[in-house]
């Protein structure tokens, strides 16, 4: 198990790298100038030609590359071309922590919808119940999230004036303050996520509810409750685990719409600004965190899977 995750971590490793060299020489094939966006076409040429050799964008592409890649090694992202010139890590530290809590909160909504949905209607195989969930769930899947985020905001901050319609608050703050804030958000992203996720562990369930061992359970004349918890839905985990560590992944790079509807400043909106702005460091940075979220995000799921089901043996 220990050489098996070195293996992986190792291979995430590669993986970041090679996402993270795709993008620093896409961003550069891409047209458009970042510091002629920054002097909005009408800059000066001799002060565009400063601002050029201040940033290092006047070298060769792959000098700014080696440049740029040996301060990677050394855990510093570089700054940002725009404003102040802040940190991108400074940048990231202050987003990530944002899309963390709004990335989790859904999760948790996701799970709490999705679990109970999907084995109900997996032992009322075919019944009105399981219809009337499919349905929702069908609904859930189809309705956009930025959509379910106006009604939510129409519904509890203008008309019932229950929660405020936009903003962060920090954990640091208040947890009422932290949470209200994030309420509607992660139920705007968590609905989506958990129609897909019920729809998953339905079709598990179904799979394992039909083997030998469950009817010897039965035989045996465990507890239909027993038998659906500790055997049937354990075993139909492995599957589920799998969408979940993608679904959280997901979470965490892709509320991107959901987190401008909130004017939250999470990393997808640190992306999306810095893709418009031409801001090379902050896109750079934030790819390279993304990334490491997805890949490490998996690596825990294969993890997992030995804790999930003794049998399964990684690596061998």
């Amino acid at each position: 198990m220990t050489v098996y995750l070195i293996k992986r971590s190792f291979y995430a490793l590669v993986v970041m790298w090679a996402v993270a060299t795709l993008v620093f020489f896409m961003l550069r094939a891409v047209p458009g100038d970042p510091i002629q966006a920054m002097l909005f076409d009408i800059g000066d040429p001799a002060a565009a030609e400063e601002l050029n050799r201040k940033f290092g964008l006047d070298r060769p592409i792959y000098v700014q590359y080696f440049l740029w890649f040996k301060e990677v090694l050394r855990g510093n992202l570089g700054n940002s071309l725009y404003g102040s010139h802040v940190a991108v890590s400074r940048i990231i530290a202050e987003a990530f922590p944002r899309t963390m809590s709004l990335a989790v909160l859904s999760f948790i909504v996701a799970l709490l919808l999705a679990v109970p949905a999907g084995i109900v209607s997996a032992i009322k195989r075919n019944s009105a119940l399981d219809h009337t969930l499919t349905f929702a769930a069908f609904v859930g899947l189809s309705m956009p999230d930025f959509w379910v985020a106006i009604l939510l905001i129409i519904l509890f901050a203008v008309n019932l004036n229950w929660l405020p319609a936009i903003g962060y608050s920090p954990l640091s703050e208040g947890f009422w303050p932290w949470l209200s804030h994030l309420i509607m958000p992660a139920i705007a992203v968590g609905t989506a996520f958990s129609a897909i996720m019920a729809r998953m562990i339905r079709s598990a369930m179904l799979e394992v509810l039909k083997t030998d061992y469950i009817q010897v359970a039965r035989s045996k004349g465990l507890a239909e409750r027993k038998i659906v918890l500790k055997h049937a839905f354990r075993n139909a985990l492995i599957p589920v685990v799998t969408v979940i560590g993608i679904a959280f992944a997901l979470l965490m790079a892709g509320a991107v719409i959901v987190e401008n509807v909130f004017a939250i400043k999470g990393l997808g909106r640190v992306l999306i600004q810095g893709i418009l702005n031409r801001d090379y460091t902050v896109v750079q940075g934030a790819i390279l965190v993304v990334s490491a979220i997805f890949v490490f995000s998996n690596l825990i799921v294969d993890a997992l899977y030995t804790v999930i089901d003794p049998r399964i043996r990684v690596g061998r």
